[in-house]
């Protein structure tokens, strides 16, 4: 049998994940594989660069926590095929967490509403959930 934890301590995890990530996180849209892990260097080239909302997740309920507010990025980067997502904390500079990108309805970790980006387009995040183990 797997570890199995109750709602408020799936929630509580969830919430803690927001918190240590902080306020003003940032989010940038890669190009590529993620690397290994988040203390890995960054790889791909930088699609799109977004500074998240204040509060950027909702308060975790029923052991998930999805995105709030708009996460939308006025102008691309650059132009590429997004694959990857990392996000920083507010300075920017630090990894806190990662996963893949596809366009809504792909089965990415990240969805956005059109994965293949012409430099200065508007990109728009359409879906992004953390849900916890242990259900």
């Amino acid at each position: 049998m797997s570890l199995q934890f109750a709602t408020l301590t799936r929630n509580a995890l969830l919430d803690a994940i927001e918190t240590e990530i902080g306020t003003s996180a940032v989010l940038k849209i890669r190009t590529g594989a993620p690397p290994a892990d988040c203390g890995t260097a960054d790889s791909g080239t930088v699609l799109a660069t977004l500074n998240l909302p204040s509060d950027w997740m909702a308060a975790a309920a029923s052991g998930a926590k999805a995105k709030t507010g708009t996460w939308q990025d006025a102008s691309a980067d650059a132009a590429g095929t997004a694959a990857h997502f990392r996000i920083y904390d507010s300075g920017g500079s630090t990894c806190k967490m990662q996963g893949t990108v596809t366009a809504t309805g792909g089965g990415g970790d990240m969805t956005l509403d059109n994965a293949v980006l012409a430099s200065g387009q508007v990109v728009t995040i359409t879906g992004f959930t953390l849900t916890a183990p242990g259900a």
